[in-house]
């Protein structure tokens, strides 16, 4: 009972005692120096280089095309005394030749390479560490060479040591805490209650996922000297292959090429074209022949598959704790993300809904629609130049009931629900982040300090400083040097960003000349519906400019941030980041701005019209207002991108590795296709992104900007986006599990940077919702009028029969014949009342033609202004303190993992204490048995 909600995880300090210590005061500092020299990582130099006896060559004599040969000392390898070999591991591909042996990591090269002398050394270097290899030719290409790697017990043991890998060492003790009766009796109504619902169907079958011994166990770092305190049922398998795979890698990065302090490390060698290809392997086929329900799954790989990325189980949780232990802790923290952002997006995606259907239930009631489908005797002036007629208001009626669906009562509730959704979003993640990195060891964890670039250190190693931490002179960069790239690249910066509006400015005149053009279109469809028309080509225009600048600001972040020279891989990370979620986020929603704030805002007035050059006149809205253009802009644009982002991360590697296996079905044929390794079907998968989970988190972040910046004048946005990222988990875990090789096992304990960019999108969200509500949408002149102008004045209501005579109230008078010879319609207006018309509406607050001042501002016009101010200011500080309260209160780690987190750390310190105890009772017994006696034993 409550085995589930009162988990005991790890503690990640550990101080371990000494089986020699022969009185009970000890001294820790001793401890901490002799944990000190064990940790001390040991490299091969050059000068140690001629003491090795192993092959070093790339001798063509040692490959078979097709068969495995070793080059390793086979008296390292393990072996199982009274076992044959097994047949079924040396036909899977997983395993060496003696199929005991596992493949641990996979380089590739290629013979024509020049680079040999560095490889020789290299390979040379791998052996002295003590790890084993085979090579082998592939059956595809004599050229191509697989080196396979396996890591024997003792380096394992040795460098998890050295890496403060963390293995369990005691099962896990649960305990209840202290209930009273009348809970007891309240829990025994609520599980009666349940045994009337379904079974949790959300939840997987647990009978299907293998017993992840980590999450029911405390863990400590291993300790060889303290090896007896872990649970160890087999030493094959007791490192998992993703953790065997991290410390094959963690050697290879520390291994040297060449003569030279900074020539060392597997990733320049991949950098300078040594190596083609270096990964760990996938733990076989994700399909089998048989059922995962009645004979289980063949691998964690077929498992992951069946159980996370198929199809059948997108309804389902995910089963986080095999991703971690299969991909990792960053690809299973990026996946955590994912599912707890669609999660938060259901009660978004709710009210969002809940919002439009209220829109479609009062639609029939709304004063405003009404008056605007009955103004058949109101004649609006036309929308553009010469060829764009009068019009009926009524004409408009469909668009004005559209607009009331997004633009209506409930719309300035969902801004502010939204604007403090964002933020129990991000503070209820960080609890869960929390609580995520207790389970999978991350509490305490702290990366590596991190290598110098090669870039860095191949400009810069004239100059050096002593690195404060590690004590040894590192490449320096000077602070002037490092300002003035800085303000390059901001310029470089600023330069792509008024690229992006001179494209919306190109999108403006497009929609200026071609709503003359639809309106004189020879087609009624078109040019009865001109400025929908205009509004549609114009989004599709603009989403294909979308895409193509977006290839271009990639090169253009990449050069920005290279020429930044920063000095450690995250550093290049963030900064380019950064620099490609600026851009994406500007290109993106840069047209989103100009109609949400900027269109039909600065036009002037008939007779009076503001030109582009003096030549085009600029758009005006719609009759019924603008935010039926924000609408299909943010539809369209949300739709497309959404959709052809999904192709990109599915398709196109499918279409990659439909066309490699279609090659080779034809070169080798069915039958022997399905005969090649592991290796080999590893390598024909497509690498992962060169920027990791870069697009992934890119795609996401900018997806939830959308959900929340100009959420009020699209409340379906979130439905949509929980709609796509339901098939988005499904598809990135189909293309992790199916279509990619398997990337490196990497850890991280949080986000990165994107926390603080969603950050940044939930304080801008605020501040567009304050405007799309004050100036976009018609909700504050309707305010004003309703209190001050309408029936219902200094009333205090502001119901919908306080909304008669709006429509009039809002719409300005026009003399036609003050119209500018360029702005004269070529029709007079004469179809509607069989006579020339004398005036005509738009939408305005301004005096008629005939007053002391004809087209200046009303009072009504003022009143209005000023409410919108007001309301952005109210509305603002409003949330932002109810962001900030909620902040506040929600702490960042739960009550009960800290007390969780306290508990386990006195367990922890018992266990070790009664555990060195027991073994030290033991050896005394023994002693004694022998006839041995010591004095001053201890206990």
């Amino acid at each position: 009972e409550g085995r589930e909600d009162l988990q005991v995880n790890r503690l990640e300090t550990q101080i371990w005692i000494k089986p020699d210590i022969q009185k009970t005061d000890v001294d820790f500092s001793e401890i901490l120096n002799a944990i000190q020299e064990i940790a001390k990582d040991v490299n091969i130099f050059f000068d140690e280089l001629e003491g090795v006896n192993s092959p070093s060559k790339d001798d063509d004599s040692l490959l078979h095309h097709g068969n495995l040969t070793s080059t390793s000392d086979d008296a390292s390898r393990l072996e199982v005394v009274g076992e044959e070999v097994p047949d079924k591991n040396k036909a899977n591909g997983l395993y060496f030749r003696d199929g005991k042996c596992r493949i641990d990591y996979i380089l590739v090269y290629r013979k024509s390479n020049p680079q040999t002398e560095k490889r020789e050394v290299f390979e040379r270097n791998i052996r002295a560490e003590g790890l084993q290899m085979e090579k082998e030719s592939s059956l595809t290409n004599s050229d191509i060479i697989f080196v396979k790697l396996h890591a024997p017990w003792e380096v394992l043991g040795k460098y998890a040591e050295l890496m403060n890998v963390r293995m369990p060492f005691r099962r896990k003790i649960y305990y209840l805490h202290r209930r009273y009766k009348f809970m007891n009796r309240i829990e025994k109504q609520i599980s009666r209650f349940r045994g009337w619902l379904p079974r949790k169907p959300m939840k997987l079958d647990k009978e299907t996922l293998p017993d992840l011994e980590e999450n029911d166990c405390y863990t400590a770092p291993f300790s060889q000297q303290r090896i007896h305190h872990f649970i160890i049922h087999n030493k094959d398998t007791f490192f998992n292959n993703a953790t065997r795979s991290r410390i094959v890698h963690h050697i290879l990065q520390r291994v040297k090429y060449e003569e030279g302090k900074n020539k060392i490390g597997l990733n320049r060698l991949l950098s300078n074209g040594s190596y083609e290809a270096a990964f760990p392997l996938h733990e076989g086929s994700y399909r089998s022949k048989n059922s995962i329900r009645t004979h289980g799954a063949e691998n964690h790989r077929h498992l992951l598959y069946e159980c996370w990325a198929s199809w059948g189980v997108w309804y389902k949780y995910q089963p986080l704790d095999l991703v971690r232990r299969y991909f990792g802790e960053k690809i299973g923290l990026y996946f955590a993300w994912l599912g707890w952002y669609t999660g938060m997006l259901f009660p978004a995606a709710f009210i969002g809904l809940f919002v439009f259907l209220y829109g479609v239930t009062t639609l029939n009631h709304c004063q405003v629609s009404k008056e605007v489908c009955q103004a058949t005797d109101i004649i609006m002036c036309p929308i553009c130049d010469k060829y764009c007629p009068f019009m009926r208001l009524s004409d408009s009626c469909v668009y004005a009931k559209v607009t009331h669906l997004f633009d209506n009562g409930a719309t300035v509730f969902f801004a502010v629900f939204m604007a403090v959704w964002a933020t129990v979003f991000l503070e209820f993640w960080k609890r869960r982040r929390a609580v995520i990195a207790y389970d999978w060891d991350l509490i305490d964890w702290e990366e590596e300090e991190e290598e110098i670039r090669p870039q860095f250190e191949a400009k810069y190693s004239k100059k050096e400083r002593m690195n404060p931490i590690s004590g040894k002179p590192e490449p320096y960069q000077a602070f002037a040097d490092k300002c003035s790239r800085l303000i390059v690249s901001a310029s470089g910066i600023f330069f792509m960003i008024c690229v992006v509006i001179a494209a919306v400015f190109g999108i403006v005149i497009y929609r200026v000349v071609t709503v003359s053009t639809f309106a004189a279109f020879k087609w009624a469809l078109i040019r009865n519906n001109s400025q929908v028309a205009t509004t549609g080509t114009a989004v599709c225009i603009n989403f294909c400019i979308i895409m193509l600048l977006n290839v271009l600001y990639e090169k253009v972040a990449l050069f920005l941030t290279n020429l930044e020279q920063p000095r450690t891989e995250s550093e290049w990370e963030n900064s380019f980041t950064l620099k490609m979620f600026l851009f994406q986020f500007v290109n993106l929603n840069s047209s989103t701005f100009y109609i949400a704030f900027f269109l039909g805002r600065f036009t002037g007035h008939p007779g009076a019209y503001l030109r582009l050059i003096n030549r085009w006149r600029l758009e005006e809205c719609h009759p019924s207002g603008c935010l039926i253009d924000l609408c299909m802009q943010m539809g369209i644009i949300m739709v497309l991108k959404q959709t052809w982002n999904n192709f990109m991360e599915l398709g196109y590697p499918l279409i990659q590795n439909w066309w490699t296996r279609r090659k080779l079905r034809q070169e080798y044929g069915t039958q022997r296709k399905t005969s090649f390794p592991q290796w080999e079907k590893d390598y024909n998968l497509q690498p992962m992104n060169a920027y990791g989970l870069f697009d992934e988190y890119l795609e996401m972040i900018l997806q939830f900007g959308f959900t929340t910046i100009f959420v009020a004048a699209f409340p379906l946005a979130p439905l949509l986006a929980l709609l796509n990222n339901i098939i988005e988990i499904r598809l990135d875990a189909y293309k992790f599990v199916t279509q990619w090789r398997r990337p490196l096992a990497s850890r991280a304990k949080d986000i990165g940077i994107w926390y603080g960019i969603l950050e940044g999108i939930g304080i801008l969200s605020v501040i567009t919702n304050a405007f799309v509500i004050a100036v976009t949408s018609d909700f504050i002149p309707r305010l004003v009028y309703a209190y001050k102008y309408g029936p219902c004045a200094g009333q205090g209501e502001a119901g919908q029969k306080c909304m008669v005579g709006y429509v009039n109230a809002s719409l300005s008078v026009f003399l036609v014949s003050d119209f500018e010879n360029r702005s004269e319609p070529t029709s007079n207006g004469s179809e509607f009342s069989g006579s020339p018309l004398k005036y005509c509406r738009y939408r305005d607050y301004r005096d008629p033609p005939h007053s002391p001042v004809p087209y200046g501002y009303t009072l009504q016009f003022w009143h209005v202004l000023a409410a919108r101010l007001a309301f952005i200011i109210v509305f603002e500080h409003l949330v932002f303190c109810i962001k900030h309260l909620i902040s506040y209160l929600i702490p960042d780690l739960p009550k009960d993992l800290r007390d969780r987190m306290r508990r386990e750390k006195y367990l922890i310190q018992e266990m070790m204490y009664e555990a060195e105890l027991e073994r030290l009772q033991k050896e005394r017994k023994e002693r004694k048995k022998n006839g041995k006696s010591y004095h001053n034993e201890w206990p």
